[in-house]
């Protein structure tokens, strides 16, 4: 369950009209933090981002689900029912996110180091292709000069 000042973040940064990955990020940098904090581990930096992800949608940010191809058909249905429940604002289920929990709390710590983190983005990187990095720094440049 996300905590509420990063729900509040993650809706300042929709007032500001920023991106929903851009509002995503609020949620996975807090799961960073909470596994730094040692309140529960992960398997990979990439479990760490994925649950963030998660409660990212379950929150009701409108995250659109991985394309064809680029993850499980699993994964895909998943995302969807997530982006589906945040809409619906239901009630979490106590016993599961329990169940949750104490799987969660059995998991390593270190998977979140700076070291670790910088491993999954530099593989992340590996896979865009040369053209999809220039145009995101490019992007990235020209949202610095409007500051």
């Amino acid at each position: 369950m996300p905590d509420k000042s990063t729900i509040d973040k993650a809706m300042e940064d929709k007032k500001e009209g920023k991106s929903a990955s851009t509002q995503a990020g609020e949620f996975v940098h807090d799961e960073i933090e909470k596994i730094r904090k040692g309140e529960h581990g992960a398997r990979s930096a990439k479990q760490a981002i994925a649950i963030g992800l998660s409660e990212a949608r379950r929150a009701g940010v409108k995250l659109a689900p991985p394309k064809k191809g680029t993850v499980t058909e699993k994964t895909r249905m998943n995302a969807k029912r997530e982006s589906e429940k945040g809409l619906r604002h239901e009630p979490i289920s106590r016993t599961r996110s329990r169940a949750r929990l104490k799987a969660l709390k059995r998991e390593p710590t270190s998977t979140v180091s700076k070291s670790a983190l910088s491993r999954q983005t530099k593989s992340a990187a590996k896979k865009r292709t040369a053209a999809s990095r220039s145009v995101s720094a490019r992007k990235a440049a020209k949202t610095k000069r409007d500051m």
